[in-house]
């Protein structure tokens, strides 16, 4: 596993926060979302930093959350920050995985949607299940023309992941269309459906977000916080932040009917190399 999951680099107002798990298409295990965490931290608090930007390294921005590569550490202790829920560590069954997810998914995205600086999701590649909500907190995405976004866990028997923005950002009818069939969605069709802000060519992905955020850095800053706060709490008035909340319940009553009815496997009969085939098949 990569040392390092989690690269930061600061260009002049710009802090580029780049996932490091280059070898798994940067599947987000806990080491890695804490890591992106404590990145966050580090840009909020420099003042010389007025934009961040959310890379991946690699080909792909994300392949979502990491259920099963060598580096999976779901059994592992760190310290919470997104919620005062206990740890889930040493806990059985729902228990167990309510907390986590409470804390390492909802929790963490949450959180970081409300970063007071605009952040600028960099995408190429996938940008899979968990890898969406990654980018979904953030408050630009600009994707290559080669990107592709999907929501495959209704395989599962699962309605979505747990950072449920998908009727917010694409409009209830598409959201259904997205999870119902679990297919591949290519950077163009994101762009009309509103997911994204623009598509721009492979090689010029990197120069395209960072003339943005230069763009956006010349701005007050308070201002820009004033301003994302604004438009996230309209968002929130439109029922995101309880709309999430309830299906985060229906997310957790799918895993145990899963356990219940197939033996403990509470992921449907799926496993990494499942979701990775049917992933690349596009559906």
């Amino acid at each position: 596993m990569t040392e390092e999951v989690v690269r930061y680099e600061r260009r002049g107002g710009v802090a580029v926060v780049t996932m490091n798990r280059p070898e798994y298409r940067n599947a987000q295990n806990s080491q890695m979302t804490y890591a992106l965490d404590e990145a966050f931290y580090r840009a909020v608090d420099d003042d010389e930093v007025a934009v961040i930007v959310l890379a991946g390294a690699g080909p792909h921005f994300s392949a979502g959350h990491d259920i099963g590569t060598p580096g999976r550490d779901a059994d592992r202790t760190f310290r919470r920050r997104a919620t005062l829920w206990w740890d889930h560590v040493g806990k059985a069954g729902g228990e167990s995985r309510y907390a986590r997810e409470s804390e390492v998914y909802v929790g963490m995205c949450r959180r970081w949607r409300e970063i007071p600086k605009p952040t600028i999701a960099m995408v190429q590649g996938a940008c899979i299940a968990g890898g969406l909500m990654l980018a979904w907190v953030c408050d630009l995405i600009i994707a290559s023309d080669d990107a592709f976004f999907a929501d495959p866990v209704v395989r599962m028997g699962i309605p979505g992941v747990e950072y449920f923005a998908h009727p917010w950002v694409m409009g209830p009818r598409q959201a259904k269309e997205f999870l119902f069939l679990g297919e591949r969605v290519g950077a163009a069709r994101a762009l009309e459906l509103g997911m994204i802000n623009r598509v721009v060519p492979r090689d010029r992905l990197e120069e395209e977000v960072m003339a943005v955020a230069e763009k956006i850095a010349a701005m007050p800053r308070f201002g820009l916080a004033l301003t994302k706060k604004a438009v996230n709490q309209a968002e929130d008035l439109m029922g995101l932040h309880a709309g999430m909340d309830s299906v985060f319940g229906l997310h957790h009553f799918a895993h145990a009917h899963n356990a219940e009815v197939a033996d403990g496997d509470s992921l449907g009969g799926q496993d990494a190399r499942s979701m990775a085939r049917r992933n690349k098949d596009g559906g």
